[in-house]
C-alpha cells in the first residue's frame, strides 16, 4: 500500500485492530474529536450507520473496529477525501463493512431512503461565515467552516433518514450549543445525552458531545466532563482511555 500512496500522502497506524489510514497532511487530517466521537456513540449489534461528512472515513473504520454494528456508509462531498477513504477501506479489507459515497448531505435522503439508518455519526464544519477564512474552495476550509452545508441541513436529512427512535451523534463547539439544541428539537431530534470536553481543569470547554433520539421523549442527561490534559503534553488517564491506550 505504501507503494500505492499518492504525493504527500501517509499511513496512521490507528492503534486498533491493526487499522491504518491515508491522510494527506496537506489537505485535513482527524482530529481528536472524531476519535471522541467514535467513543461517545452507541452501535448496537446489526445497527446500519451512516457518518456524514466522514472525511477520509475516521469514524467509520473506528465504529467498525469498537462495535458491533451491521454496517456502516460514509458521506462525502469533496471527491478526493473520498477516494482516499476507499483506499483505507480496501487496505483494511473492510469493504464488505463500510462504503464510501460521494456526495451532498443535502441529497442524503435522496441517496438513501427515508428511514435507512439506525445511527447517524457526524462530525461537521463548526465555523459560521468567514471568520479566519482565506480560500472557501480549499479542503481545509470545506472541513472546518459552513461553506457546502450547515447545522440545518445537518439535521434535516438525518431527520429523514433515521428511523424512528434511530440515535444522532454529533461532535460540535460549545458557543453554538443554544442554536444546536434548539434546532435539534425543530427537526425531532430530542437531545437526549450530552458531555463537554474541557482542555485543561481550569479552562473553558472547547468541545461538546451530543446525542439525540428521533422522536424522543423530553428529557437529556449530562455527564461529567472530560478532561483532556492534566499537564503540559500529558493527557489525563481518563482521556488515554478513550483512546483505547489504557
Amino acid at each position: 500500500m505504501e507503494n500505492n500512496l499518492k504525493p504527500e500522502e501517509r499511513l496512521d497506524d490507528l492503534q486498533v485492530k491493526g487499522y491504518r489510514i491515508i491522510q494527506n497532511p496537506s489537505k485535513f487530517c482527524f482530529g481528536m474529536d472524531a476519535v471522541l466521537l467514535s467513543n461517545f456513540a452507541k452501535v448496537k449489534k446489526g445497527e446500519s450507520v451512516l457518518d456524514i461528512g466522514t472525511g477520509t472515513g475516521i469514524i467509520p473504520i473506528l465504529l467498525e473496529a469498537k462495535t458491533d454494528g451491521k454496517h456502516f456508509t460514509g458521506l462525502e462531498i469533496q471527491q478526493e477525501s473520498a477516494d482516499m477513504a476507499r483506499r483505507s477501506i480496501s487496505y483494511n479489507h473492510l469493504e464488505e463493512k463500510i462504503d464510501i459515497v460521494t456526495g451532498d448531505v443535502k441529497e442524503a435522503a435522496n441517496l438513501f431512503g427515508s428511514v435507512s439508518f439506525d445511527v447517524i455519526t457526524t462530525n461537521p464544519p463548526y465555523m459560521i461565515g468567514a471568520h479566519g477564512l482565506q480560500n472557501k474552495n480549499s479542503a481545509k476550509a470545506i472541513a472546518r467552516h459552513e461553506v457546502l452545508c450547515d447545522l440545518d441541513d445537518i439535521l434535516c436529512e438525518s431527520a429523514k433518514v433515521l428511523r424512528p427512535g434511530g440515535r444522532f451523534y454529533m461532535v460540535h463547539r460549545p458557543f453554538r450549543l443554544a442554536e444546536i439544541l434548539s434546532k435539534m428539537c425543530s427537526y425531532k431530534i430530542e437531545p437526549k445525552r450530552m458531555r463537554l470536553v474541557y482542555p485543561y481543569i481550569d479552562k473553558e470547554p472547547n468541545m461538546v458531545l451530543i446525542e439525540g433520539s428521533k422522536g424522543g421523549n423530553s428529557r437529556m442527561k449530562v455527564e461529567s466532563p472530560l478532561i483532556v490534559y492534566k499537564g503540559k503534553n500529558r493527557y489525563t488517564d481518563e482521556l488515554l482511555r478513550e483512546y483505547g491506550l489504557k
